[in-house]
């Protein structure tokens, strides 16, 4: 953890406490505040506690640089703070420590939860290398690099967790719209690209699949839609199509221009900077959810997304 200020007040005890190494820290002036005793008494105190050996003088004390001082400045940690209470008895410590462990506990609870997001980043980026590797073999060299450029991609996203964590960024919850496409209008774009081919089983629905995935991806449950923003029914739609094998020839090249379509039905295809997916990178996520296991959905979904959702 590093080293942050925070502030503590209790009627008329008003601390900038310094929080480092999970723990906080008061210098022996702010405890003469905090206790309401004279220096001579917290020093003796303190060298008591190191004395009698209740703690560890090395490891419960830091020195660090504050304001208005050429000198470092000798800092205690909690522990040391809540013994020097115990031993003047101060109501004010006892306040102090429950709001101090209050804090700890507080930190400890979203350093556990940021830690925890790192580590699903990780394990992502690692299966996504995994799926890469297992049809690397059948790759063209553009392809493999198109794949490469798509993982880096997603683990640059372990950058912005930082910036999230201190809230310099928001995260975006993603966009809705009720409107949605319809099996016809799909078939209507599949007829399109039939004209340009020639074999006689491209196309071929199976089991009027493509149908069921429309209405999977806009299905509620109790007033409240499974896929609640547009980018993740887009990401679900392009996933579905490809891995279920929805048609005998043609699937993945079919669920790309699907999804070029179904992106651009809601006006998400591009931003700013141009295409939001482009062709390139299009050919390698379909070819990553090609080649993935089932139990492997989530990561692509969550890999889909981080390019339609900056900053997912």
């Amino acid at each position: 953890m590093k080293n942050e200020i925070i502030l503590f007040e209790n009627q008329n005890v008003k601390l900038e406490v310094n929080m480092k190494d999970e723990t906080v820290w008061l210098n022996q002036e702010q405890m003469v505040k905090l206790f309401e005793r004279d220096q001579s008494v917290i020093a003796r105190h303190i060298r008591n506690i190191f004395k009698e050996g209740e703690l560890i003088k090395k490891s419960n004390m830091q020195k660090m640089h504050i304001a208005n001082s050429d000198k470092p400045v000798i800092f205690y940690n909690l522990d040391v703070i809540i013994s020097v209470g115990y031993r003047v008895k101060s109501k004010n410590g006892i306040i102090f420590r429950k709001w101090a462990n209050k804090v700890l506990k507080d930190y400890l609870i979203k350093g556990y939860a940021v830690n925890y997001k790192r580590l699903e980043y990780l394990e992502k980026t690692i299966k996504l290398i995994d799926i890469a590797g297992r049809i690397s073999e059948d790759l063209k060299g553009s392809e493999a690099k198109e794949i490469i450029k798509v993982i880096n991609n997603y683990s640059n996203a372990f950058n912005m967790l930082d910036d999230y964590d201190y809230k310099r960024i928001i995260k975006p919850s993603g966009r809705k719209d009720n409107k949605k496409i319809t099996y016809d209008e799909c078939l209507n774009v599949i007829k399109s690209l039939k004209y340009k081919i020639k074999s006689n089983l491209f196309a071929l629905e199976r089991e009027n699949g493509l149908n069921s995935i429309i209405r999977n991806i806009y299905q509620s449950f109790d007033g409240k839609d499974l896929y609640a923003s547009i980018e993740e029914k887009a990401a679900n739609f392009l996933y579905l199509i490809t891995k279920n094998h929805v048609f005998i020839d043609g699937n993945k090249r079919i669920a790309a221009t699907l999804f070029i379509y179904f992106l651009e039905f809601y006006n998400i295809l591009y931003d700013e900077s141009g295409q939001v997916i482009d062709n390139n990178t299009l050919v390698a996520l379909t070819l990553l959810i090609a080649q993935s296991d089932p139990r492997e959905k989530e990561v692509l979904i969550d890999l889909i997304m981080n390019f339609l959702v900056k900053n997912f």
